[in-house]
């Protein structure tokens, strides 16, 4: 195996969980913003439009890898109610930070996660690839965590344009690292955006499971990482003798 010189974490699942959080909740609060922010519709007509909207571009974005932001679908929601906005409207973009205050209350590190990148950080350059569709809240919770300072370059997909898999953003996180794919490992939790996505450039790649992928997950996908543990407790043992072999 080539000399390691750095290595990309995904964030989502990998180095946090998402504790207790709601959705639905977040909707009501996003739906209670619109009004506030004076656009007259009910709880029932905007939750329908903005659930097709939102179903649009998930579409888009899942199969296009092309990342849309939520300001998109909720502009595209109320127009479709008769309102005339544009996803820079001030107002759309104050309900979007409102709608992901729960979410960002719901982020915690998993165990050994802050130990191990601040080891890791000593001896290799740290990057960090997300699948977003809003980059404040991603930088803010990185803030959270106090682990922000661990990472060379963080890229998020909203900023970015492309989600993961797309070849492209793990391009882009090479490049801003000043690495090459085969002096580089990617540690992740999704089979295919995660691991597929890291292999077909040519990077060495760790699954750890989280709760949104098991290892049955894994096996059903058909990838194989170089390396598999069962927790980042384990994963921050065994990292200093993978990276050595």
């Amino acid at each position: 195996m080539p000399l390691i010189k750095a290595i990309i974490f995904d964030f989502i699942g990998t180095l946090t969980n998402v504790k207790n959080y709601s959705l639905e909740t977040s909707k009501i609060k996003l739906y209670k913003a619109i009004v506030e922010a004076g656009f007259n519709v009910s709880l029932e007509k905007f939750l329908d439009a903005y659930s097709d909207a939102h179903e649009k571009y998930r579409v888009i974005r899942y199969q296009e890898l092309v990342e849309v932001t939520n300001a998109v679908w909720i502009s595209e929601a109320l127009n479709t109610l008769g309102f005339k906005t544009t996803p820079e409207d001030s107002r759309i973009k104050m309900a979007v930070n409102v709608f992901f205050e729960d979410y960002l209350d719901s982020l915690e590190l998993r165990p050994c996660a802050k130990k191990m990148l601040e080891e890791a950080s000593q001896d290799y350059k740290l990057g960090l690839i997300s699948n977003f569709t809003y980059a404040p809240v991603i930088y803010a919770g990185l803030g959270k965590l106090c682990i922000k300072q661990f990472f060379n370059t963080i890229l998020i997909s909203e900023d970015v344009g492309w989600r993961k898999p797309h070849i492209k953003i793990f391009k882009e996180s090479l490049r801003r690292l000043n690495a090459k794919a085969q002096e580089t490992v990617y540690v992740g939790d999704s089979p295919l955006e995660d691991i597929k996505g890291a292999q077909a450039i040519g990077m060495k790649t760790i699954f750890v499971p989280s709760q949104f992928y098991s290892l049955e997950n894994l096996h059903c996908s058909q990838q194989k990482p170089d390396l598999i543990v069962k927790n980042v407790c384990e994963l921050y043992k065994s990292l200093p003798e993978f990276l050595e072999e």
